[in-house]
């Protein structure tokens, strides 16, 4: 054993670059093909019916408006019933032909199951569910005086959009839908002081890559990688006044960011990163992930 492991350890390597030398070129040309093929065929949403969790601000708010000005059915959840009322109103004005609020905490299995529930109680189908909610502390683990304190972020993060999935995927197998999840590059290299938070994110991604697999040509799953997108937390009047003026340079609107994410959804693209530089940061923790860590300094 000992022997093939290291036949393995010198041959794998030469044998893997060789080949993605010979293959790389043609993989590209087909994804350019494929690039072209899908922006011409892009998917209509008119009458369809989407779940959005976490709709009650941020991307989730503005993925809701996007779907509305394209006709679609809506189920919004959010802990807010007050705002996620606000919000169905504007969807009612942007052109959703119905929209539905159902207060539900995706951490909550029955109310994951319930808003399914009502969904297709109120509407008959499903087509898209849009696995948004998320929250997030600045921490260092080390800080935390009980460790039970991580459990919400996991269980928000990660088992939330497990349990809608679950509950969801009958459905969307009957419509040839689509799920969606919103992770965060955090998922792909350790950032200070959110080391739950990325850890739930790395989770996230890697069930849903696995699930992908698993449900094959039947369900589609999208997995989006945001950057930093205007919120109530990261308002470029507050950052301003905060003086963090490399957070309000690099500050995406969440209008513009929701437009480039459901487009990427109707497109069928199965990895998703907005803005589009974002992704230099995936390639940067694989081939250089030196150049993304610092020691942090304590306040």
């Amino acid at each position: 054993m000992a022997l093939i492991n290291k036949i393995l350890n010198i041959f794998l390597p030469i044998v893997t670059f060789s080949l993605l030398v010979v293959f790389m070129p043609i993989s590209i040309l087909f994804s350019l093909f494929g690039f072209i093929r899908n922006s011409k065929e892009s998917d209509k949403v008119s009458g369809k019916v989407v779940i959005i969790t976490g709709s009650s601000s941020g991307i989730g708010e503005h993925l809701a408006y996007e779907y509305a000005r394209r006709g679609a059915y809506l189920t919004l959840v959010a802990r807010r019933e007050d705002r996620l009322r606000l919000v169905a109103n504007r969807c009612r004005r942007l052109g959703s032909p119905d929209v539905a609020v159902v207060r539900g905490d995706v951490s909550v299995i029955e109310d994951c199951k319930r808003f399914i529930e009502e969904t297709i109680s109120r509407f008959g189908r499903l087509d898209h569910l849009v696995n948004n909610a998320g929250i997030a502390e600045a921490k260092f683990f080390e800080d935390y005086l009980q460790i039970s304190d991580v459990l919400p972020i996991m269980n928000t993060n990660f088992w939330g959009p497990v349990y809608t999935t679950h509950f969801a995927i009958p459905h969307l197998k009957k419509t040839k839908g689509k799920i969606v999840a919103v992770a965060s590059p955090a998922g792909w290299s350790g950032v200070p002081r959110m080391s739950i938070y990325a850890a739930s994110k790395a989770a996230m991604i890697n069930f849903y890559e696995t699930l992908r697999i698993e449900l094959g040509p039947e369900i589609g799953v999208t997995i989006v990688f945001p950057g930093l997108v205007e919120n109530e937390n990261t308002n470029p009047d507050l950052l301003a006044e905060k003086q963090d003026w490399s957070q309000v340079v690099a500050i995406e609107s969440a209008t513009e960011c929701a437009k480039a994410v459901v487009n990427g959804i109707c497109r069928g693209k199965t990895f998703l990163a907005e803005p589009s530089w974002v992704r230099v940061l995936f390639w940067l923790s694989i081939l250089c992930p030196e150049l993304l860590i610092s020691k942090p300094k304590r306040n």
